[in-house]
């Protein structure tokens, strides 16, 4: 899966085996999705309230409330357009609702990755702020979707 996951940088950055190790040993939630090949996917969330390096999540935690940080969700370049990303958040809404009234999470803007901020939009993730660094060579668009149990609670207040 470390593989898998710098593979698809810059999309997600790439990681050392020991980073790898404590993401997924901190996670809430990690699920794989493979195929008669093997692993063509996966996706890791962390809770809110960890001491994690990601300035994204440390971004989520500085404007407060609960969440789910989706951190990072790759497919191989052999399954895209097959329907593994979206069984993955299916199950990711799945494991949220009811728990956490959101996930949070962000997408590249520098360099950009227009594929995945129109997926996401799609799945209803509304642009709550940016990011950037490196003096604007990179920068990232913050999003968050309501999750299912507390967008039926909605009031109407964006920020819900």
């Amino acid at each position: 899966m470390l593989l898998l996951n710098n593979a698809a940088a810059p999309h997600v950055n790439e990681l050392s085996e020991g980073a790898f190790a404590w993401i997924v040993s901190h996670a809430d939630y990690f699920r794989v999705a493979e195929d008669d090949s093997g692993v063509v996917g996966f996706v890791i969330a962390l809770k809110a309230g960890l001491e994690y390096w990601s300035l994204n999540y440390r971004w989520f935690m500085e404007r407060g409330g609960d969440f789910l940080y989706l951190d990072r969700i790759v497919v191989a370049e052999s399954a895209r357009g097959t329907g593994v990303g979206r069984a993955l958040y299916d199950d990711i809404d799945r494991f949220a609702s009811g728990t956490w009234p959101r996930i949070t999470l962000e997408v590249n803007l520098l360099p950009p990755n227009p594929g995945s901020l129109a997926f996401h939009e799609r799945l209803g993730f509304s642009r709550v702020g940016v990011r950037e660094e490196e003096g604007g060579a990179k920068a990232v668009v913050l999003m968050e979707r309501a999750t299912a149990s507390s967008s039926s609670q909605d009031t109407g207040d964006p920020a819900s």
